[in-house]
């Protein structure tokens, strides 16, 4: 029995955010250095923040997040544990929304009046999200203070020529409030038994506009962000199960993307990337954790895609990497995308974004019906396939291949975007331009899903179209990918049309995207299932026996909780249960050595056993990690191997569970208009009933077609 338990990820530090904001403090709620802040559109504005009382600086012995947006710590004053009493208690809060409203509350337990003096150090430097986390500034400017003693509030103004960047920080209190030397001090009087306080509000100012502060208080209100948040807590589906573990990782994960909404229109839904790092637009990364979300509420995706389609390119972009009809992959405002230091305002650097869109739309329209949103979105869906067409493939062989425009862009642009992510054999970095084999992947399935869509909306000789481009690229794919003698493909041709023989994580996606010839699935299946690809608490992206193999690199090695998802949905379409049921005991075990049940970004890749009870992260991993969340609803899903037919209001099922998941019912599952609890009994044959309280919808058990073909022809190919 594994011990390991509450493992936190980035042990020193506690933050809380709101659409594009977040304060990062270390773990008694302290802003004093790097990676600390309030950080407004990936921007710092606020980088210090010291609290004396009475020239002291409080002893805080309890600090807590509350929902999202809030953070609440606990301070000795005044000891309370003699008498006659004199106990008196600090109580540091934070509200979280355009701004930020720290309120500074003393309770009293005592039978005399206190008087305390306050001082707060202060200081904004306009650091970039991505240079504080580093710890090395790339651009710099002169910071101005100017005191208003009217309005007991300071502006510190960034003097950089291209920048119009400001942070006011006003004092609320009852006393005069003075300011010199970047300290602002105040006093606070607590009558016998009472309580006093002052608010500092830290208001961002960005071209002239200014960030309010919310109001002081735990409930969600406010901003678009917090109107997703309460939507999102109230949409999305609950889970029950005698499996506490299971059950526990359900609920965290529901409630980290219910709190991960950025608040941007047109999709104020679709989440951010993760925590702390990436409080930004990430395209393939909302709509990934929309689309494997599904089973507990569609207004993630429904989002992700509104906001993608927003967003979707309209010229020839060299140092964007954009072309029209790419899909934007990243979109940040701290100060380093906007003085073109890097691209990231708006960067397009990505072949997976675009076919993940019109994966999703399709997907989305199978669970929903939403011929609304779908009409809306289908011009940009043309857009993006025609993109496929006329840009991915850069030599026109029929796969599509990346390259890299722009002198700061990304080498990488398939889903392992990291510079040493494509490696040979012999673990030397593959050039540009790079067919990776995911992609292909993408590729078909996008072709698959738009003609769906499009057919659905009416155009269906387009989608005819479309069918038949996607099965000539997979009777193609096979025959230049597959390595026979690793029963796996390739994970990519190199600019020489050579494949990269190097085995790898790949394969799992092309499992989801259907891709992989039926008979072949279950050879697939096994090999990511051996010991040098699967660690025991997931697929390593790079397998173990090559000479590249790094366990904490960030995709040479490492264990991504995202892709133990979709190679979950994967192996289901396929019907490998053996190997589905081991991922998913895998990603909950996984999840039980955290905080929360709370899996991160990026695990290692070392071996699960008695040497290594607990794997550790990736060093700069995130959490919570949207994508990371979301793979825990698809692993049910998977296990159900559920799919939606929302014109028949009814669901197909093949469900099998594994003896350690002898039950669970769904709380508030929607498919069109209608909203049911789904309840599923393990038999004694490992299969499962599968039913629904008041007939709500239909249940009709029926394997995929991929299933059935792969059981009649179980002996396999190699």
């Amino acid at each position: 029995m594994n011990r390991v338990r509450d493992a936190r990820v980035r042990p020193e530090l506690i933050h809380v955010s709101s659409g594009w904001n977040v304060v990062i403090t270390d773990v008694n709620g302290r802003i004093r250095t790097n990676p600390h802040g309030f950080f407004a559109r990936n921007t710092r504005i606020l980088s210090l923040e010291r609290i004396t009382v009475n020239g002291s600086e409080p002893l805080i012995f309890s600090t807590a997040r509350v929902g999202a947006h809030a953070q609440l710590s606990y301070a000795q004053l005044v000891e309370g544990e003699s008498l006659p009493r004199r106990g008196a208690y600090l109580m540091v809060e934070r509200f979280l929304g355009e701004g930020l409203r720290t309120r500074l509350r003393v309770q009293s337990y005592s039978d005399v009046e206190h008087r305390f003096h306050v001082a707060i150090e202060v200081d904004a430097d306009f650091a970039d999200t991505d240079e504080a986390d580093r710890g090395e500034r790339r651009q710099t400017a002169p910071v101005t203070d100017r005191w208003d003693p009217a309005s007991s509030s300071v502006t510190f103004r960034y003097e950089h020529p291209d920048l119009d960047l400001a942070a006011v920080i006003a004092v609320e209190a009852t006393a005069a409030v003075s300011y010199e030397g970047k300290v602002l001090t105040f006093d606070l009087v607590v009558p016998p038994g009472g309580s006093a306080a002052a608010d500092v509000l830290t208001q961002p100012v960005f071209d002239g506009v200014t960030g309010r502060a919310p109001d002081a208080g735990y409930s969600e209100r406010g901003d678009s962000a917090a109107v997703a948040r309460t939507a999102l807590w109230a949409e999305l589906a609950t889970l029950r199960s005698t499996n506490a573990t299971v059950a526990q990782a359900w609920q965290t994960a529901i409630g980290d993307l219910a709190c991960l909404p950025l608040g941007e229109h047109p999709g104020p839904a679709a989440p951010a990337a993760g925590l702390p790092i990436y409080q930004q637009i990430f395209g393939r990364d909302s709509l990934t954790a929309g689309w494997q979300a599904l089973l507990a509420g569609p207004t993630m995706l429904r989002d992700a895609l509104l906001l993608a389609a927003d967003r979707i390119g309209q010229r020839i972009d060299d140092w964007r990497d954009e072309e029209p009809g790419k899909v934007l992959h990243q979109g940040r405002h701290g100060p380093l995308s906007r003085l073109a230091i890097d691209p990231y305002s708006a960067y397009y650097g990505d072949w997976s974004t675009s076919p993940d869109f019109l994966i999703f739309l399709g997907q989305y329209l199978a669970w929903t019906g939403d011929l609304k949103l779908v009409r809306r979105v289908l011009p940009a869906a043309r857009e993006a396939l025609q993109w496929l067409e006329r840009y991915a493939d850069l030599d026109g062989d029929g796969f599509v291949e990346y390259e890299t425009r722009s002198p700061q862009g990304l080498k990488n642009q398939g889903w392992k975007d990291s510079d040493s992510a494509i490696v040979d054999e012999h673990g030397i970095s593959v050039e540009n331009p790079i067919a990776s084999s995911e992609l292909q992947g993408y590729h078909y399935a996008a072709l698959r899903y738009a003609a769906f869509a499009f057919g659905t909306a009416g155009d269906r000789a387009y989608a005819a179209e479309l069918v038949a481009r996607a099965a000539t690229l997979r009777r193609r794919f096979h025959g230049a990918f597959w390595m026979p003698e690793h029963g796996s493909y390739a994970q990519a041709l190199g600019p020489d049309k050579r494949p990269v023989r190097s085995v790898n994580s790949n394969d799992g996606q092309l499992l989801a995207t259907g891709i992989v010839p039926s008979r072949y699935a279950p050879t697939v299946a096994r090999r990511l299932l051996e010991p040098d690809m699967f660690s025991g608490w997931g697929m390593r992206t790079l397998s173990a026996e090559h000479p590249a193999y790094d366990p904490f690199s960030y995709h040479r090695g490492s264990v991504w909780p995202v892709e133990s998802g979709t190679l979950s949905l994967g192996l289901a379409r396929y019907g490998c249960l053996p190997q589905l049921h081991a991922v998913a005991e895998a990603t909950f075990a996984a999840a039980a050595l955290f905080e929360g049940h709370r899996l991160p970004e990026v695990i290692s890749g070392l071996p699960r056993g008695a040497e290594h009870p607990f794997p550790g992260v990736y060093p700069n991993a995130c959490s919570p990690q949207a994508w990371s969340a979301s793979a825990i609803i698809a692993i049910i899903q998977a296990m159900l191997m559920l799919r939606p037919v929302v014109a028949a209001r009814c669901i197909l099922v093949d469900p099998h569970l594994p003896p350690w998941l002898p039950d669970f019912t769904l709380e508030g599952v929607r498919l069109g208009r209608t909203t049911f609890d789904l309840v599923v009994r393990r038999t004694r044959n490992g299969g499962a009933r599968v039913s629904v309280p008041g007939g709500a919808i239909g249940v009709i058990h029926r394997p995929t077609f991929q299933t059935r073909h792969a059981r009649a022809n179980r002996v396999g190919a190699t």
